[in-house]
């Protein structure tokens, strides 16, 4: 049996796997291997091999044995291609030579009553299911090219049929298997984001209490000798400082629950900050900036809450490499070079039309615009008196 796929060195191996490989099924008996590799499907279309050796009754039987031979053969590669998935391309390849190779001696054997034209479909869809998809859909275009001028050339109708068959068949399952492999992909890559996102956000809060209790503690440590160096030799301004003490931790408690809820105020800087984090976890670089206008907290909440909702439409549907942000006393502006939005209206979703309304209230403007290549949320305010 040729090698496994698994054995090739290339980064690139996953590519090299056959389409409807499963790995689940490889520990299993080699026929629930054909089962779970989509034996049921083929198994059907195995009899129409027998059409030549029923035409061939009658004939003299050496043709008749190299007819039913040559269709035996043709039926138990079809069906063997969910066998020997697990081999490496190159045998995956010489599998399907092998059938062509059959249905050429079947072509030769009856004589040219069973042409190897009529038995294409069978080469495009195993093809689809052995070799990757980059690969199989030209395999698939040719066999149908090459069967169509055939066919054109013997003025064989039937063959014609045979022919967008065969490119119906072949597309129709490739496809079908590069959706799946598609969705599977992404389903990983989710599971991979919601990992990474946690992660990120854990370390944003550890990275949040280290600053707030830092800052609290290292303040109530200092006051705290101060109050012990002031008793009994000025109890009111050691009262004052415990009384203080009191006020700190109570605050420091606060921001702790806040921050481990969550539940902090929306502002702009925090924003930018959450959003370097999800747009890390999600594989899309982050471009912030580094310096921060003075805002007043309107502002700062307005422009908060369009950062969040833009950053939140580039992870989930832009499906960009890159999203920058910068802003001013005056606007925020959001870019990504996703896909755009595409089939839809800018700024027609929901999110995005809440704050437009809440801006245009604020007595400011929402602009999205997209195209081809990214989109472009920008919130303008009128520039403070």
């Amino acid at each position: 049996m040729a090698g496994g796929a698994g054995e090739t060195g290339s980064t690139d191996t996953a590519d090299l796997l056959a389409p409807g490989f499963d790995p689940d099924a490889q520990e299993l008996p080699w026929w629930r291997r054909m089962i779970a590799q989509g034996v049921g499907y083929f198994a059907p279309s195995t009899v129409f091999v027998a059409i030549p050796v029923v035409f061939s009754i009658g004939q003299p039987l050496p043709r008749v044995v190299a007819v039913s031979l040559a269709s035996l053969v043709i039926g138990a590669l079809f069906i063997g291609a969910t066998l020997i998935m697990h081999w490496s391309e190159r045998g995956r390849w010489g599998w399907l030579g092998a059938m062509v190779v059959a249905i050429a001696a079947l072509g030769v054997s009856s004589t040219g009553d069973a042409r190897p034209t009529y038995f294409a479909t069978y080469v495009s869809a195993a093809g689809a299911v052995l070799i990757p998809w980059r690969r199989a859909r030209i395999l698939i275009m040719a066999v149908t090219l090459v069967v169509l001028i055939t066919a054109l050339v013997q003025r064989d109708l039937f063959g014609v049929v045979m022919a967008a068959m065969a490119l119906a068949i072949g597309l129709s399952v490739g496809l079908g298997l590069e959706t799946e492999r598609t969705r599977r992909a992404l389903r990983v890559a989710e599971e991979r984001t919601a990992v990474l996102a946690v992660t990120a956000e854990r370390e944003r809060i550890g990275r949040d209490l280290h600053d707030i209790l830092g800052h609290s503690l290292t303040t109530i440590a200092v006051k705290a000798d101060l109050a012990g160096r002031l008793v009994g030799r000025d109890d009111e301004a050691a009262r004052a400082e415990v009384d203080s003490l009191a006020t700190i931790a109570r605050q420091a408690l606060g921001d702790v629950r806040a921050t481990a809820s969550g539940m902090r105020e929306v502002r702009l800087a925090t924003e930018i900050a959450s959003a370097r984090s999800v747009l890390a976890a999600a594989g899309v670089e982050a471009i912030t900036p580094s310096a921060m206008p003075l805002l007043e907290d309107g502002r700062s909440e307005l422009f908060g809450y369009v950062l969040r909702e833009a950053v939140t439409n580039v992870v989930r549907h832009a499906e960009a490499t890159t999203c920058t942000i910068t802003c001013d006393s005056e606007q925020v502006t959001i870019t990504d070079d996703g896909r755009g939005l595409t089939g839809r209206v800018p700024g027609s979703g929901s999110g995005l039309a809440g704050l437009r309304a809440r801006i245009e209230e604020a007595g400011g403007s929402l602009l999205v615009e997209s195209g081809g290549r990214g989109t472009t949320v920008t919130a303008r305010l009128e520039p403070v008196a």
